[in-house]
Parts: C-alpha cells; structure tokens; sequence
C-alpha cells in the first residue's frame, strides 16, 4: 500500500503495509485466536470456543477507526479492540465469548502483535541488505584498480581504490546485518504473562500454554514475560540505529562525490527520479538523500526508545505505551536506507576517467608523503618535512608537479635517483595493502553471507 503523504519519504510501500492498520488489526487477531488454540490444546479452555474464536475472527470486519477514537480513553487500543471482538464472538456464540482473551493481559497482545510485525519487516530488510551487499561486492570487484583520490577532513590525500571504498562499505553493511539477524533472532519471541507476570489465572498450565502459543504463531518461546523488560526490543532499536548509521555514511561519501564539482559518481536516475522543480538540469542523489534523512530520524527514534526503557514494576505507565510509533518509525526508516541504498548501487554510475583526472588535478601533492618517506632515511624525518613544506607550497603557487619542482631542488636529487622522482606520482605505486584489505572485506563478507543462506 502507498504510505501516507506525511511519510511518504520515510518509509517503503512494503513497509508501510507491515505497519498500517489493517496490519495491526491482523497480528492482534492472530494473537486471539493463537492463544484460544494453545489453551484449547492445554484442555484451559474448550476446543469447541477455540474453534469459535477462530471462526470469527477471520470473517469479522472491525473498523480500525472504531478501535482508534477508543484508545486514548482506554490507555492502548487492545482494551478496545478486545471488546469489540468480544462483541463479535458473542453474537456468535455467547459461551465462546466468556474464553476469549483467557488470562491474557492488553500488554500480552499487544508486544507479541509488535513481534509478529517485526516478522515482517525483517524478511523485508534482510533482501534489501542482500541486494546491496551483492551490488557493492560487484562494483567492488570491477573497480578494484580504478585509483581515486583519498580525502581526509574533507581535503585531498594519498591514493585509495574505489574498490576498497565500496568493500569498506560493504564490510560495515555486512557486520551490521549480522548483528541484526541476531537482534531479531532475540527479539521475535511471544508475550504472555497475564495480569502480574506470573500466569495465575492459568494455574499450573502458564508455561505450558506460553509454549503452544508461540508454536501456534511461529516466534520463539521466552524464559518468562517480560512486560518491564525491554531490553531485547532495544537491543534490536541500537543495531538498527548502527545499520541506518552505516548506510548513511555510505550515502554522505556518495553524496560528496557526486558533486557537480567533483562528478566522479551519479546514481541511476530516470523517469521522475532526482530531478528538480526548478532546475532542469538536476540529477540529485536521491536515493544517498533518503539514507541520510533516514539516519538522521534514527539516531532520534533510538534514544527515544532507550528513554522508554526504565519501567517500574510489572507494568509501566507509559513506557510500553511509546514504543509502538517509536519502532514503527525506527523499523520504517532503516529499511528505507536500505532499500535505497540498494537501488543506488545496483544503478551506480562510476567515472573512472574523472577520478583520475581529480588525483592528478592535485600535480602530485598528494605525494608529499611518499616523498617524505624516500628522503627521511639520508636527511632525517624533520628535514625532509620541512623540504617537503617548501616544495608543496611551490606547487601551489607556480602550478608545478611536485616531482618537476623536486627535481629543481639539490638537496632532493643529492638523495634521490631520478626514476624515483619520475615514479613518484604513480598513484598504482603508493597503494600500500589496499587490495589485500579489500579482498579481506569480501571474503569475510562471502563467508558469513554463505552461513547465513545454511541457516534455517
């Protein structure tokens, strides 16, 4: 389904869906009548209610607004929308009535309604993540001698390889994907625990039917409830707020190359994608844009819901009550930063010709440090700095190559033999370990992609 206008750029239309009303509606009812079953099994209550419940759940048409104007009166949409079905149930068959909701608190339906939407949506990110790492460990491979200009504090330095940018964002992806999967791993298990925490209206049946009903709905089963123990939910908020941080790097580093001062990425674009209203001639980098507003709104949601984890008791007053629209929120803009993410390295233009052109813009300043390196073992590391100091400031000024200006210099060529200098702006000589690091990223990234597909 589309998302709403005032979402429309915070969220995918797959996600959307997961989290909007109907949605809702649909996991609570999957609770209800998930929970009837397992106590039916348990012999709790009886299995002809069960069936009931079942029955009427499937064909009841429940307004979601009328669930809606009733919340806020109530403390939490489950109080309303239990007794409507209950209204429901009853009209169908009054003594299957009196078992639905069996010991069951609001909380219980709705933290495990929240778990079975994180189901969702999880699948969802996972195959966005799993197109955008196949994308970046492509381009990582094609671009693995494409020379670029280092930058650091936003200025010029020695050479790197587009290669290894793309692996050093696929490595982070990568690392963040895993300690996803382990987030919602721990996450996705049921909430039963009734009025305090302890089943009492269940008798001695309590752990039997938390079991069952986390078969009936496929999620794992806990130790004990964990009304007032958030801390599952937030660890899943953190390694998402990680991820969205991840994604956002890499769009900000897209976003930087991809300006018309420096051309040396564009993301894809076409009908409707990154033009301007004003401006024709625009091609703006969209998809980077959504990562980075995505990353912005995270960092937020992620602290918010870390607020709301300090709840007293059994029950809290308002901390479980804030996190619903916080993980929504949260949920919805990391799988928009993937998503987009994606689609922005599977369509990646990248000009090796004009990254080239940007090194060698520099006349070979960028050097400077490998010149200081071939001099400091005959003149001493202080006096090759200051050499170095005056020659690129030369550079500067005359608009000379650092080996042409070098090569004029007595104290330089005393040391130095002159095919040092004539290789001394090779950007392919001064690359250090940057294949053997990149080719480090992708084998791990591979390894631990071909774990997670043996996984069930």
């Amino acid at each position: 389904m589309p998302a709403r206008l005032i979402d429309s750029i915070a969220t995918t239309g797959a996600l959307a869906d997961v989290f909007s009303d109907d949605s809702v509606l649909s996991a609570m009812l999957k609770f209800e009548v998930a929970l009837a079953r397992a106590e039916a099994r348990v012999g709790v209550v009886p299995a002809a209610a069960a069936t009931a419940i079942e029955a009427v759940a499937k064909k009841a048409r429940i307004d979601p607004s009328d669930i809606s104007k009733e919340s806020l009166r109530a403390g939490n949409p489950v109080i309303p929308f239990v007794k409507i079905l209950r209204d429901h149930v009853r009209a169908s068959d009054s003594a299957a009535a009196g078992f639905l909701h069996w010991g069951a608190t609001s909380q219980d339906v709705s933290d495990t309604a929240l778990v079975l939407l994180l189901k969702r949506a999880q699948h969802l990110i996972a195959e966005d993540i799993s197109r955008l790492e196949r994308a970046l460990a492509r381009i990582s491979e094609q671009h693995k001698n494409t020379v670029m200009l280092g930058r650091t504090l936003m200025q010029a330095a020695p050479p790197v390889t587009f290669g290894l940018k793309a692996a050093s964002w696929l490595g982070a992806v990568n690392r963040s994907r895993k300690r996803l999967e382990g987030a919602f791993s721990e996450a996705l298990i049921v909430q039963l625990g009734g009025a305090s925490g302890t089943l009492a209206s269940l008798g001695d049946h309590g752990v039997a039917i938390t079991c069952a009903l986390a078969e009936e709905l496929r999620l794992g089963c806990p130790e004990a409830p964990w009304h007032t123990h958030r801390d599952r939910l937030a660890n899943l908020a953190c390694c998402c707020g990680v991820l969205t941080g991840s994604l956002g790097k890499m769009g900000r580093d897209i976003t930087l190359l991809a300006q018309s001062e420096i051309e040396e990425v564009a993301e894809p674009g076409g009908e409707g994608r990154g033009g301007s209203s004003t401006m024709p001639h625009k091609r703006n980098p969209v998809g980077s844009m959504e990562a980075l507003s995505a990353a912005n709104r995270v960092s937020g949601l992620v602290g918010a819901f870390l607020s709301a984890t300090v709840q007293e008791h059994e029950r809290a007053a308002g901390g479980w009550q804030a996190e619903w629209p916080i993980m929504a929120s949260l949920i919805q803009s990391t799988g928009l930063a993937a998503a987009s993410m994606a689609e922005v390295s599977e369509g990646l233009t990248v000009d090796a010709t004009r990254m080239r052109s940007n090194l060698e813009h520099t006349k070979g300043a960028v050097f400077a440090e490998r010149a200081m390196i071939l001099l400091s073992p005959t003149m001493g590391r202080d006096a090759a700095h200051r050499v170095l100091e005056t020659a690129t400031r030369n550079v500067i000024a005359q608009g000379r190559h650092l080996a042409e200006v070098l090569a004029e210099m007595p104290e330089v060529t005393s040391q130095v033999d002159e095919s040092a200098l004539r290789d001394l702006e090779v950007p392919e000589r001064y690359l250090g370990s940057a294949e053997s690091f990149r080719t480090h990223l992708l084998s791990l990234t591979a390894q631990q992609t071909r774990a997670y597909k043996k996984e069930p």
